[in-house]
């Protein structure tokens, strides 16, 4: 199974990858009526002006253009938590839109720009794989290495691709531009592993994929596994596997229990997260991306 596609009915079921090497014997998708809207995803902060430079581009070559900030809090240079929020964030927005996401620790070097269309929207960044796991939730996929700096913002600074590469070539699609004209079709791309979470002898084994602002740890496993807990049963608790040998009670909501307590909800994302009631579960029992935690149901 791969990421759950909660939310828009026309998304596909958790497991169900559907890629195309390319839409070369299908019609192009149209997006007709559809809001001109560009979301931003980068790891720029809000101190600077990369943010706003990158909106300036945008809108000198897209003035109609809705641009969405989805977020610039992302830690500098971490490509897997770029990709986890563009995957839950993408299937909420307009069929149509320009996903940009700017987490690029290679940029300058021999990594390729990407901009990838499905049947829904398009997505434009770097080929490091930050968008591999939100076009594991679409179909029609056709990936094409972008190249054509006719498109560019020039001259075109080896620091900066998120102005002078990413904005232009998202304006240019926004604006109805040529998908085609973009750079060559490849099939040739990176792709980040998902980690698929396993049952065991008392449950499932799965894995913390993602820690929100709150020290939240979300999992790879969604919520729908167990049947039992998702249907608000609460028998059962995550268990840490690491120097705390803590256990995280399946509950409904996070105020299911006192707090300062740990606990283990259904979250928002589609996948069971382990929190601790008013507090964070990160900062408390040293919660990170790669942990394995046990989901005990006897």
């Amino acid at each position: 199974m791969g990421p759950p596609a909660a939310g828009l009915s026309d998304s596909p079921p958790p497991g169900e990858v559907r890629i195309a090497a390319g839409l070369a014997n299908s019609a192009p998708p149209r997006y007709a009526g559809a809001m001109r809207c560009i979301t931003l995803t980068t790891d720029f902060g809000h101190r600077d002006g990369f943010v706003g430079i990158m909106k300036g581009v945008i809108l000198s070559r897209a003035p109609r253009a809705v641009v969405v900030d989805l977020s610039h809090e992302i830690a500098p240079g971490d490509v897997h938590a770029a990709a986890f929020v563009l995957m839950n964030a993408h299937r909420y927005f307009p069929q149509g839109a320009v996903h940009v996401v700017v987490v690029d620790p290679g940029v300058g070097g021999p990594r390729h720009a990407l901009a990838a269309r499905t049947r829904r929207a398009y997505y434009v960044g770097p080929d490091n794989g930050v968008l591999s796991w939100a076009l594991r939730q679409e179909e029609g996929i056709e990936v094409r290495r972008i190249e054509n700096s006719d498109l560019f913002l020039k001259p075109v600074s080896r620091t900066f691709h998120g102005r002078d590469v990413f904005a232009p070539v998202a304006a240019h699609l926004c604006s109805g531009g040529s998908f085609s004209c973009v750079g060559p079709g490849t099939c040739d791309w990176v792709r980040l592993p998902w980690s698929e979470p396993s049952a065991s002898a008392m449950g499932w084994s799965a894995t913390v994929v993602y820690i929100d602002r709150f020290g939240n740890a979300l999992t790879n496993l969604p919520v729908d596994l167990p049947p039992a807990a998702a249907a608000g049963e609460t028998r059962g608790a995550f268990l840490l596997k690491n120097r705390h040998k803590v256990r995280f009670p399946l509950r409904p909501f996070y105020g299911a229990v006192p707090p300062g307590r740990p606990v283990a909800v259904p979250g928002s994302s589609g996948f069971w997260e382990l929190a601790v009631h008013g507090g964070s579960a990160a900062a408390t029992y040293g919660l990170q991306p790669g942990d394995t935690v046990e989901l005990q149901l006897r």
